[in-house]
């Protein structure tokens, strides 16, 4: 695992970064537009992850390769800021994380490629036409999110046994994320669970909502999406405080003080959309390269939190955990 240290080491500050960087090479040598969905704070495992794999591809920064990278720092009208000015730049590829990020570089061009390397139901969001055959300037890898909603549910009834009303806690500006919710009302349905509603749509909305809806419910289901993932720790401790448990999409979820979560591993879709950056860097269209989808599902368990929060969780869980942190 890449730590936030080494991250920083790596690309040199990046967030710092001037507008242009390397500027004097840049004419010559092709250019990555990198929109990191989130912060340095909450994404920098993601964003090394690529650029690991960008240099065992041989794109050296500053020699082989210039990257231009922003952090959206979970602001949907910051995307479409990025978005503009990497067209405005003329990068040879655009790579992004979520649907959200990956939409707004498609509504900024239909010419520059775009790789988004974990997004939501590619074809439902309209990114690509199919994921066979993408069919434009779109392609990458889905995170399959939305398919896990029940599996997350099930989970979170085998440690907080006897719970019945969830919260099912989302940015509605979010477009991935009213699949996510639709499929998991209806698996709350299936598994006799009261579905409760609990809508964000800026970080100041979710200290009022969670107080609104904590007295409500008994656990929070948080929909994973670069807003929520930015605010991860205010979240948590909020949770915390009401004595909610809380299932996520994403283990860095649980590593910030949530109970459990279950998804794929975002590092490594991550990883693999530099392999699409290095084919089409390559002169690969990405109409020809079709989406691919997650090979690695992590359980990851936080006893620290379970104890906290009074739960026991069986053994029968803890064995089959990916990771639990103690």
């Amino acid at each position: 695992m890449i730590t936030r240290r080494q991250f920083i080491a790596v690309v040199g500050g990046a967030a710092t970064w001037p507008l242009r960087a390397n500027a004097q090479q840049a004419g010559k040598l092709p250019t990555i537009g990198f929109l990191v969905p989130g912060t340095a704070s909450t994404h920098s495992q993601w964003a090394a992850a690529f650029l690991q794999r960008l240099r065992e591809l041989g794109w050296i920064e500053g020699r082989t390769v210039v990257i231009e990278h922003r952090w959206g720092e979970g602001r949907e009208e910051r995307f479409a800021e990025i978005a503009a000015e990497f067209v405005r730049l003329k990068v040879d590829v655009i790579v992004t994380g979520g649907t959200a990020a990956a939409l707004a570089a498609k509504q900024a061009t239909s010419v520059v490629p775009i790789v988004f390397a974990a997004a939501s139901d590619p074809v439902g969001s309209g990114l690509v036409a199919s994921l066979a055959r993408p069919g434009s300037n779109v392609t990458g890898l889905s995170n399959q999110q939305a398919d896990l909603a029940g599996k997350r549910l099930e989970l979170l009834r085998a440690v907080a046994v006897g719970i019945r009303r969830v919260a099912i806690v989302a940015n509605v500006g979010n477009p991935a994320a009213a699949l996510e919710v639709s499929e998991a009302q209806a698996a709350a349905h299936t598994l006799a669970f009261d579905a409760v509603p609990a809508e964000i749509r800026s970080a100041e909305d979710i200290a009022p909502v969670l107080d609104t809806v904590g007295s409500r419910v008994e656990a929070l289901y948080v929909i994973s999406d670069p807003l929520l993932n930015a605010n991860r720790f205010r979240i948590n401790t909020l949770a915390l405080a009401a004595r909610l448990p809380t299932i996520h999409g994403i283990r860095e979820s649980v590593e910030a003080g949530g109970l459990m979560s279950y998804g794929p591993n975002f590092p490594d879709l991550f990883r693999r959309a530099a392999d699409y950056a290095d084919k089409i860097l390559r002169k690969a269209k990405p109409a020809d390269l079709p989406v691919e989808q997650p090979t690695k599902f992590e359980l990851v368990v936080n006893l620290v939190t379970a104890k906290a929060l009074g739960l026991a969780v069986p053994p029968t869980l803890l064995a089959r955990a990916d990771e639990v942190i103690e």
